[in-house]
Formats: C-alpha cells, sequence, structure tokens
C-alpha cells in the first residue's frame, strides 16, 4: 500500500524482503511490530499470503536520482493463503509476482490461523498468542496426546505450571454436559512432590502407601535389585535364576502341565526367604566325597551374594517393594492404584510420589510401573479386540525431570527405566499408553526416547548444548525461532509438532491451581530472627524412611 511506504522488493520460496520508508505509518494496525509479527501479502487478485517477521534491519539503498538514503528493511518468511472464504491454508506459493501490497495483518486474519484451523470437537485450549494474548492458539487434542510430549525448559521458566496446566484442561474436557469424572486417565511420576497442590482430588500415592511386588520383577530388573550387575559372577546369576523358578514352581496352585512352564520372567508369586535359604543351603553343601563329606562346588563363595540378599530383604525402606503386604495384593490391584480406578476414590489424577523412594531402587521402581502400564495397554487392546472393539481407556505417562530415568548416559543403574520407557516410546502409542516428558537438559535424555517425541513445548533455554538439541527438531524455514529461546519470559513457550498449526510462540495460561516448585527464599529468610527446628520430629520421621 503506497500510503504506508511498504514495497516487495524480493521473493523467495521461504524469505520475503520489504522495504518501508515510514516505519511509523507502518504501524498504524492493530498490532505493533516486532519480530514474529505478521503481515498480509497480497497480489493484483487479491490473493493474500500471510507471513511472519523474521528479521529487521536498516541499510541504506540508493534513490532514482542517485542519492542515498535509509530504508527500513524486513524479512519475513512465507506461513500459507487466506482463501476466498477466510480460512488459512497452510503452505502455497500461488502468489503472482509482483505482489501488489504489503500490510501487517489485523486480528481477524491472524485468528484464522490459529482458532479457526481445527474443528471444535478436537480443538485443546491451553495457551495464547504470546504477541496479542487475545488471540488463542489451540493444538489438535487427538494429535497432540496420542503422540508423546516434550515439555522443556531451564529452572523457573514455568515448565512444571505449564505441565500443570495442560494436565487440569485435560481433567476439564467434557464432550457433555454430566458431572463427574471425565476418561481421562492420567499417571504423573512426581520426583520431587510439586503436583499434589495442583490436583486436590488427585489419588496420591507416598512410599508408606504403595504396593509394588517385587514378584512383577522381570528377569533385568531383578538382577539389577538382587545382584552386582556390573560383577561377572556367573555362579550367582545361576543359584538366582534356579532358586526364584523352584519358588514359582512351588507356589503355584495351578494346573502341572502349566507350573513346568513357568520361567523366570513369569509374573507369579514366589518367596525372597525361599530365595536366601536356597543360596544359605548352596553356601554350606557339603557333598560325598572319597573318604569323607567334602565342601560342596559353592561351599564358601556365596558369602557376598547372601549379605546382598539380606541388606535388601531386611531394609524398611524397601517395604513397599519386598514387605509382606506386597504378598497379598493382586495384579488387578496394583493396575487399579495407578490408573485411577481405587475403590471409592477414583480419580483422574494419580500421583505417584516419588521424593520418598530410595535412590538405589528409583530406577527399577520407575521401570516396573512403567511396564506394568505398558503391559496393561497391551493386553487390554488383545481383550478389546476379541470383542471387535477399541481401546477406549487410553493413559498419559507424565514423567517429571525425565534426565533423571532416561538419561543419555547408558549407565547400569538407569538400564531398567530406560529399557521400559524406551518401549513405551516406540510401541506405547498403539497400545494407548503415551508419554510427557518435562526437562530441563533435553540435551540430556535418551535419543531414542527424545526421537519419537511429535509435540514439543519450548520454554526459555539458556545452555547452549540444549538450544541446539531442540533446533534441529524446527523445520528449516523456522530455524531462527531458536535464537527467541534465552529470551523468553516465565510461562512463554515455543510450540512445536504435529498437533500445532505451525511453530508459533505462545503465552501458556495460568494454573488454577498451581504445582509447589517455586524456589526457597534464602535471602528473605536468612534475614529473618533465629528459628528452631523440632530435631525430635525430624528424627521420627527420619527413622521411619
Amino acid at each position: 500500500m503506497e500510503d504506508l511506504n511498504a514495497q516487495v522488493v524480493a521473493v523467495q520460496p521461504n524469505k520475503i524482503k520489504i522495504h518501508i520508508k515510514k516505519i511509523e505509518d507502518f504501524q498504524i494496525a492493530e498490532e505493533k511490530l516486532r519480530i514474529g509479527s505478521y503481515l498480509r501479502v497480497a497480489d493484483a487478485n487479491e490473493l493474500a499470503m500471510i507471513a511472519t517477521i523474521e528479521n529487521f534491519n536498516i541499510e541504506p539503498v540508493e534513490t532514482v536520482e542517485g542519492c542515498t538514503e535509509l530504508k527500513y528493511v524486513i524479512e519475513a518468511v512465507p506461513l500459507g493463503m487466506i482463501d476466498e472464504s477466510g480460512k488459512f491454508i497452510r503452505g502455497g506459493d500461488t502468489i503472482t509476482i509482483p505482489p501488489k501490497s504489503v500490510e501487517p495483518a489485523n486480528v481477524q486474519e491472524i485468528k484464522a490461523i490459529f482458532e479457526e484451523t481445527l474443528e471444535t470437537k478436537v480443538r485443546f485450549d491451553f495457551s495464547s498468542l504470546s504477541s496479542n494474548q487475545e488471540i488463542r492458539v489451540p493444538v489438535d487434542g487427538n494429535k497432540f496426546f496420542n503422540k508423546h510430549i516434550a515439555v522443556v525448559g531451564s529452572t523457573g521458566s514455568g515448565k512444571s505450571h505449564t505441565v500443570a496446566k495442560i494436565i487440569q484442561k485435560a481433567v476439564e474436557e467434557r464432550s457433555g454436559s454430566y458431572d463427574g469424572l471425565n476418561n481421562s486417565h492420567i499417571l504423573i511420576f512426581d520426583i520431587h512432590n510439586e503436583y499434589e497442590s495442583a490436583f486436590p482430588n488427585a489419588n496420591v500415592i507416598r512410599v508408606s502407601e504403595l504396593i509394588l511386588p517385587f514378584w512383577l520383577l522381570n528377569s533385568e530388573e531383578l538382577q539389577e535389585l538382587f545382584l552386582d550387575t556390573e560383577g561377572s559372577d556367573h555362579n550367582q546369576r545361576n543359584i538366582f535364576k534356579k532358586s526364584i523358578i523352584n519358588s514359582k514352581r512351588f507356589h503355584f496352585l495351578g494346573e502341572k502341565d502349566k507350573k513346568e512352564k513357568i520361567h523366570f520372567d513369569s509374573p507369579i508369586l514366589f518367596k525372597m526367604e525361599d530365595i536366601l535359604k536356597y543360596a544359605q543351603e548352596k553356601n554350606e553343601e557339603q557333598v560325598p566325597g572319597a573318604n569323607s563329606m567334602k565342601a560342596g562346588p559353592l561351599n564358601g563363595k556365596l558369602s557376598n551374594y547372601i549379605s546382598r540378599l539380606e541388606a535388601k530383604i531386611y531394609d524398611k525402606r524397601l517395604d513397599f517393594l519386598l514387605g509382606e503386604k506386597v504378598l497379598n495384593i493382586s495384579l488387578q490391584d496394583v493396575l487399579k492404584q495407578f490408573i485411577g480406578y481405587k475403590k471409592d476414590n477414583e480419580t483422574n489424577v494419580t500421583i505417584l510420589d516419588l521424593s520418598g523412594v530410595p535412590f538405589d531402587v528409583l530406577s527399577i521402581t520407575v521401570s516396573l510401573i512403567s511396564r506394568i502400564m505398558f503391559e496393561y495397554g497391551y493386553y487390554y487392546k488383545q481383550y478389546k479386540n476379541s470383542l471387535s472393539q477399541e481401546n477406549d481407556v487410553p493413559i498419559l505417562l507424565v514423567f517429571e525431570e525425565a534426565h533423571k530415568y532416561v538419561p543419555k548416559s547408558g549407565q547400569v543403574k538407569y538400564r531398567a527405566s530406560r529399557q521400559s520407557i524406551e518401549q513405551i516410546a516406540k510401541e506405547g502409542r498403539k497400545y494407548g499408553v503415551t508419554l510427557l516428558l518435562s526437562s530441563q537438559r533435553p540435551s540430556e535424555i535418551s535419543e531414542t526416547i527424545f526421537s519419537q517425541c511429535s509435540n514439543f513445548i519450548t520454554m526459555r533455554l539458556t545452555n547452549p548444548a540444549d538450544q541446539s538439541y531442540v533446533k534441529h527438531l524446527l523445520p528449516d524455514s523456522m530455524g531462527t525461532m531458536i535464537d527467541k529461546l534465552p529470551s523468553l519470559s516465565t510461562g512463554e513457550a515455543l510450540l512445536i509438532g504435529e498437533a500445532t498449526t505451525m511453530p508459533t510462540i505462545v503465552k501458556v495460561d495460568t494454573c488454577d491451581k498451581g504445582p509447589s516448585s517455586k524456589d526457597i527464599l534464602y535471602f528473605e529468610l536468612w534475614k529473618e530472627s533465629w528459628r528452631d527446628i523440632e530435631f525430635n520430629s525430624l528424627e521420627d520421621i527420619w527413622k521411619k524412611k
């Protein structure tokens, strides 16, 4: 438009260059110009292309008279076309050259990009456009939740609040006007005990209430828990394996032919007392010699193994895994506590408080629960298929601080959890089990898992390695958006993925009730008067652990 002094001077497949004489006049529009603002480029047929500002420069331009004057130069990235009906269509290059006019896009045109692109029935809304918070930025709810999600950002960027807001909105959604629970099922692995305040109606499972039977552990998890997995003592492994199979068969009450098929990984009850007794017998075994009894082949060679077994069995911190109560719980009850079907306490959200789980068994705990959820999805799908029906109870697993469960490093202590979660990442979707990974260090997460995520909410990232890791997720044409990551304010995020219309900087809505993740105010607390500590009470809680 001539009165706005704007002219398109170059058109490339992924870039439009615009000269502007008076930037003040060009800003006479509904939106002030900034990096990321939207422009409307029209041709003689009034076909409109929407582009977003990527760069802004001031450079000298030679006039017809041979003089030099300063021009404002904008480089914009084409996003898509506005058709005759006002609907936004991503992509397209049907605009004729040269374009007739360029001006800031109005609010209605920007809304057409985001709010009017998705059908109402699939629209899931938890954020607004950062540059204009009157404009909502919904995502396709099906493509968002049935694909794995990653929420990444540095400490203080609003990551936990974003996760909480997404879950709160999911729980609130209804397809009808009924009261009560919808059919969402979300299990949060809460390593810092942050999310209870955000979900007052959730089923919170603390270590004191957790019942996780050791007899459901697979061979890898059992060996990681009870053996020195970095050692190479085959005698210990063989004795351990044989004793578990014998115990499972002894306590099995089913048919004889089924008993003979029981193996190391069979999810059948066995008793740790049997395992310890068998090891002690082999460690003290006497066998016939030429003239008298002599020490057996393993006599005295299993002392360290026995000590390790005893240390685990009698460790009160592991009662949730090895205590008496795990002998009397059914597989059904195990499933119900994690999926939200706990008797008289049905809930959409289950919070697994991992803050009280000893660090040396954290990986195994996460591994077992994750694997149980995967196998639930697998067998539930089989059951529904037998009825010619689809899986109607999908589950979202939320892993807070995911880099602590599934790090990129190949350390043995993380092997169990990494294997279980990687299996869900690769196969879980087809069985109705998906992941939401939250982490402040995306570059430290297992690449196998991260590569399976299809939707990303990237908040402020200050570490160059993390920025670089996220950059390769963006389309080449939008790569410069990564430059904004260090300067995003709290609650702002770059929304990327299959569920979004296009990569967009958004402002995540404030939580109804936020997680308790705020920083401790050291300096303010230090300035206050001396406070006494109830050491007796502290000691009582400490010893219970």
